[in-house]
């Protein structure tokens, strides 16, 4: 799902830890034991595997994944790693809402612009987050780097906090996330009283 030139899909690819850090990123938006996660578009576990580490025994970690593969992958490494916090689905973001307000956190990790019905997912989004919870999206700055998908797939900030607005979110921040990423911080806005 993700367009690493020249890199893989690992949880764990030293390649991509030189210029990401998932704990950091996990940390830095507030993610804390107890919590629930929701990672859509989830690959092999970059960020599942440490949000699930740091969630703990009482947090809970959602994962989606429309490639069985990389489920698979992911699954393993938590059996592995002793995880019973991981909750995986394979399937399309589209199509399936993995838990109705359950989640502190709906996070995107640089897929955004992967996703066939980008607003649909969205919105689908909006089901899953809880009241007070928030929506991350993480994603490629939309320049010629050397790594990455070409600039013409990605979605630059403006785009992208557009989307998330259309879809009922408000933004609350908008900032750069290392070199070669910027991450949008959003919370469901308030249905207006009719």
């Amino acid at each position: 799902m993700i367009h690493f030139r020249g890199g893989s899909h690992s949880f764990n690819d030293p390649e991509r830890r030189k210029w990401q850090d998932p704990e950091a990123i996990l940390s830095g938006i507030g993610l804390k034991p107890g919590m629930t996660f929701a990672d859509i578009g989830c690959g092999g576990g970059f960020f599942a595997l440490p949000a699930a580490r740091i969630a703990g025994p009482k947090g809970k970690v959602y994962g989606l994944d429309p490639n069985p593969a990389m489920i698979d992958l992911l699954q393993a490494q938590a059996e592995k790693e002793g995880l019973a916090n991981l909750y995986l689905t394979i399937g399309k973001a589209e199509e399936i809402i993995l838990c109705e307000h359950c989640a502190d956190f709906v996070f995107f990790g640089i897929a955004l612009h992967d996703f066939q019905d980008t607003a649909k997912v969205l919105r689908n989004a909006g089901h899953i987050i809880k009241p007070g919870g928030k929506l991350i999206d993480l994603d490629w700055k939309k320049e010629d780097i050397p790594i990455g998908p070409p600039p013409y797939i990605k979605f630059d900030e403006v785009h992208a906090s557009g989307l998330i607005e259309a879809a009922g979110f408000n933004i609350k921040s908008v900032e750069n996330s290392g070199l070669y990423h910027y991450l949008i911080t959003a919370t469901l806005a308030l249905k207006k009283k009719e």
